[in-house]
């Protein structure tokens, strides 16, 4: 598998309110992942900025596995619902990494 560029992806738990946190994170055909200090609550709320976009993509996502690294917790994502605009974006990304 072809290894993806990071980037910045900006997390929020929805159920507990407050401000988002920056993580970094990376996407392939299998989802979105990125790895942070705490363990990720079930559903989430992400922005993220791909490489080369030209508008941020907001999506409401689901954690469908969560793997250690040392102390860090690596989140797995489905992303849910994403509107035309931000799966045509996150498509081209993909053809293009």
């Amino acid at each position: 598998m072809t290894r993806r560029p990071a980037f910045h992806v900006l997390v929020r738990d929805p159920a507990a309110g407050g401000s988002f946190e920056e993580w970094p994170g990376t996407l392939d055909a299998s989802g979105l992942s990125f790895t942070q200090s705490h363990p990720p609550a079930r559903r989430l709320e992400l922005r993220f900025l791909l490489p080369g976009a030209a508008s941020e993509v907001r999506v409401d996502a689901e954690v469908v596995r969560v793997d250690r690294d040392g102390d860090a917790f690596v989140a797995h994502v489905r992303l849910d619902a994403l509107s035309p605009e931000d799966a045509l974006a996150v498509s081209l990304f993909l053809e293009e990494a």
